[in-house]
């Protein structure tokens, strides 16, 4: 049950900082640029959990490590490398690419110790 109410304010953070970035409101540094970066893979792995478990009608199924780690690889690739090169909306930051591996390492203990709680 903390997973869900974790996910949706996870989700109603990014949402309003997505909204308040739209609306040209000045926002700190730190949450304009590095929040939505820590919360995007948590949110995804997430949804993608949901819908495994929905289809597999398996309750207990969680993402391997090693997916989670293929994922941040991705993200990091995509977001901080290549989109830099071909728009120039976006730029490569270091800190980025840390963020999404943390928070995707992040994510896979929390779903294991969820997982761990249920079993018990």
């Amino acid at each position: 049950m903390w997973r869900k109410i974790l996910y949706f304010m996870a989700l109603l953070i990014a949402l309003t900082i997505y909204g308040l970035q739209k609306s040209h409101f000045s926002l700190p540094l730190l949450i304009s640029n590095y929040i939505t970066d820590f919360l995007c893979l948590p949110l995804v792995l997430g949804f993608i959990t949901f819908l495994i478990r929905l289809i597999k009608n398996d309750k207990i199924f969680r993402l391997p490590l090693y997916i989670i780690l293929i994922l941040a690889c991705y993200y990091s690739l995509f977001f901080e490398y290549y989109l830099p090169k071909v728009n120039s909306r976006y730029t490569a930051d270091w800190i980025d690419v840390g963020l999404y591996f943390l928070s995707g390492i992040s994510f896979y203990y929390l779903e294991k110790r969820e997982i761990g709680f249920k079993l018990s």
